[in-house]
């Protein structure tokens, strides 16, 4: 056993006190009454030799607490072979290359320097080294792993890792350098204990500003990993950068008469203040204009007129022009189908359908599209395919309510208002519920929602204090039904008077929502309300299957795909065809640019990540306020000793075993023993001292 803090042994010595409490006994055990002692002075025992220890078992538990104690301070850890010295100094060393092929990276000739800078590196190992390399931009690439690099002759390692470095070239991802350290970082875990190698990252990047550090903090580094930089650095550090600040999908301008908004970035260092932006695609005048931003700051401008086809704009007066392109693509409404069965007329003012027609704006996300099936036939089964939601009107007819269940069983959900006590037939007709009817509730003057339950999607969005209130909702007529009649019914929203009010019944893998009363004029003001559309637009978003779409997204990013029976294609800008899941999330946005869905119309826009044009350096005082083990120059100048080595190794294996825990914890228990025997030691011997009545 060896001892990381070997001094704190030394206070094993304290059990000496124990033995000496043990032989100095204070007071007798035995007490005789005796007349007044009052004038006499008391005198302690004192040790000779007729003193005995008593107590054998209590005086070995003391013991055995201290020496636990001192034994856990001392930091004890197994080792059979501790390397010494000059082992330690042969064994070589792991190293793990991480080079940044970032966007950034694309500016004058950095990734040929990059390169240069790894080669160097692999030059000076030997053959006792380990390494692994790997690139990394938005995710981690291997390109010569440790395994490999064993396998390898020792004079083939570098050749063959230099010649992968060759093939390497920057991407247009986001620098996560956090991640790439991460892993690194886990890669030099020891595969072995008994055989501890010192351990370094070696970082070649441009590390500008705008790379990643936030999974850094809180991370716990490994104490015999270092981190050396290898910055590369542009001769210009003049930078301006040209985004695309898209309009928030709520607003309900047109996106084609809203001018398209730009956000042009101007460097610190630039020595330049005027940038003009034009349309890639035309030459025309009017198609331009020019930003005047200061140095080290940013202005939003309007971008000029789009011209018929054009998807792009781009920034000039920047030397550095890898961020100066930026693609839009005004996003065209979704067209999400609304499917209403009943009788009720397109322009009756009260009816239902005259204002579920008039519920949904057109807004930049979606735009509803209500028909409306008034036939005794069943829906067409392409119709029924494309409704993401469906509403019940008066009077369905039996082929009608199949269609709706059918939709219902089919994940989505049916939202079925009672316009009278009779309705409730054709809801009980569409759950196949024979049982259950309903009735006309009496109401005296209007009631209103309660014990409404935000918990639930249909709600949530009125969770927060200030949308919570429904008081100023009346309702003048509802049907009372029993919702117990209704297979595994879940009550959302009651009146006040106790009656459900809202209730969802589970129907295959949909559901029906039920409503006791209409939002009629002549049942209640729900249509007049504010929260009518929110309400109805919650049983949308839950009800339809189409993914939710940005306006834009970044290199890197996945997209969510619409679910389509038939096989789907997604075209890059480059032009190349990528097989893709319907229903799932694509993830090959590896370029900027316009990216095509098939078959369909469908098109998605994908930007440079803004962050990779602040190209400023990042300061060194990043890394150490995150506790990143950098190794600095005087470090590298005067290298660890064969003792400091050593240490090193030590402190890796003790932190790793953890002994003193389970020392603390054995004190800890030896100590609750202790006083479990002193406290019934003590109560036999007060029962034996106690004086007869």
């Amino acid at each position: 056993m060896n001892f990381l803090a070997p001094l704190f042994a030394l206070g094993a010595l304290a059990v000496v006190g124990p033995i000496l409490f043990h032989l100095i006994r204070r007071t007798t055990k035995e007490q005789t009454p005796f007349s007044t002692l009052m004038f006499l002075q008391p005198t302690p025992p004192r040790v000779t030799r007729r003193s005995r220890l008593e107590n054998l078992w209590l005086l070995l538990l003391r013991c055995l607490a201290v020496a636990l104690l001192a034994l856990g301070f001392a930091r004890p850890f197994f080792k059979s072979e501790l390397p010494g010295a000059a082992k330690a100094m042969g064994a070589g060393k792991r190293v793990v290359i991480l080079v940044d092929t970032s966007a950034s990276m694309r500016r004058e000739k950095l990734c040929d320097e990059a390169r240069a800078k790894a080669n160097d590196v692999l030059r000076k190992t030997t053959s006792a080294d380990e390494v692994a390399l790997l690139a990394f931009d938005g995710a981690v690439r291997t390109l010569v792993s440790f395994d490999e690099w064993k396998t390898l002759p020792p004079d083939d390692r570098a050749p063959s890792a230099a010649q992968r470095l060759n093939a390497l070239a920057p991407n247009w991802a986001a620098t996560h350098l956090d991640a790439a350290l991460i892993h690194a970082a886990e890669l030099l875990e020891q595969p072995s204990k008994a055989d501890l190698k010192p351990a370094e990252i070696v970082v070649i990047s441009d590390l500008q500003e705008g790379a990643t550090l936030d999974a850094l903090q809180g991370y716990g580094w490994p104490k015999m990993v270092t981190v050396k930089l290898e910055p590369v650095r542009a001769q210009h550090a003049e930078n301006a950068s040209v985004s695309w600040v898209s309009e928030s999908d709520e607003s309900e301008t047109p996106s084609e008469d809203g001018p398209l908004r730009l956000r042009v970035t101007n460097a610190a260092e630039s020595k330049r203040e005027q940038f003009p932006v034009r349309w890639s695609q035309t030459t025309d005048a009017s198609a331009e204009v020019t930003a005047y931003v200061p140095a080290g700051q940013s202005r939003i401008v309007r971008a000029p007129k789009q011209p018929e086809r054009a998807t792009s704009l781009t920034l000039t007066g920047d030397d550095t022009a890898f961020d100066n392109n930026v693609f839009v693509l005004p996003p065209a409404p979704v067209k999400v189908p609304l499917l209403f069965i009943g009788e009720d007329a397109d322009d009756d003012t009260h009816a239902s359908l005259y204002y579920l027609r008039r519920a949904f704006p057109k807004t930049r996300r979606q735009s509803v599209e209500v028909a409306a099936h008034r036939d005794a036939t069943a829906v067409p089964a392409f119709q029924l395919q494309q409704a993401q939601l469906l509403v019940l009107g008066e009077n369905p007819a039996d082929a009608s309510l199949a269609s709706a269940r059918q939709f219902a069983r089919e994940g989505r959900i049916v939202i079925a208002p009672l316009t009278s006590a009779a309705s409730a037939q054709a809801v009980a007709r569409l759950l196949e519920v024979p049982q259950f009817s309903a009735t006309e509730a009496t109401v005296k003057d209007y009631a209103l929602l309660a014990q409404i339950d935000f918990q639930h999607p249909l709600f949530a969005a009125f969770a927060d204090p200030r949308f919570s209130d429904f008081t100023k909702i009346h309702f003048w007529k509802y049907r009372r039904f029993d919702a117990a009649t209704l297979p595994s019914a879940k009550i959302l929203a009651r009146v006040d008077s106790g009656d459900p009010a809202i209730v969802q019944v589970p129907l295959g893998k949909g559901s029906v929502v039920i409503f006791a009363s209409s939002w009629r004029p002549s049942d209640s003001q729900l249509a007049l309300s504010s929260k009518f559309v929110p309400l109805l637009q919650a049983l949308l978003d839950q009800s339809s299957n189409a993914p939710a779409q940005k306006a834009q997204y970044f290199v890197g990013d996945e997209v969510p795909l619409p679910a389509e029976p038939a096989a789907l294609q997604v075209r890059k800008p480059d032009g190349t065809e990528v097989a893709a899941v319907a229903g799932a999330k694509f993830s090959g946005t590896d370029q900027p640019g316009i990216y095509a869905i098939t078959p369909g119309t469908r098109r998605f826009v994908v930007n440079l990540a803004p962050d990779e044009s602040r190209t400023a350096p990042l300061p060194l005082a990043r890394f150490t306020a995150l506790g990143v083990p950098l190794l600095t120059a005087a470090s590298e100048a005067h290298p660890p000793t064969p003792q400091q080595l050593a240490q090193r190794q030590a402190v890796e294996i003790e932190g790793q075993q953890k002994l003193w825990r389970w020392l603390i914890v054995a004190a800890l228990g030896v100590l609750l023993l202790e006083t479990l025997i002193a406290g019934k030691l003590s109560r036999a011997h007060r029962s034996s001292t106690t004086a007869p009545a």
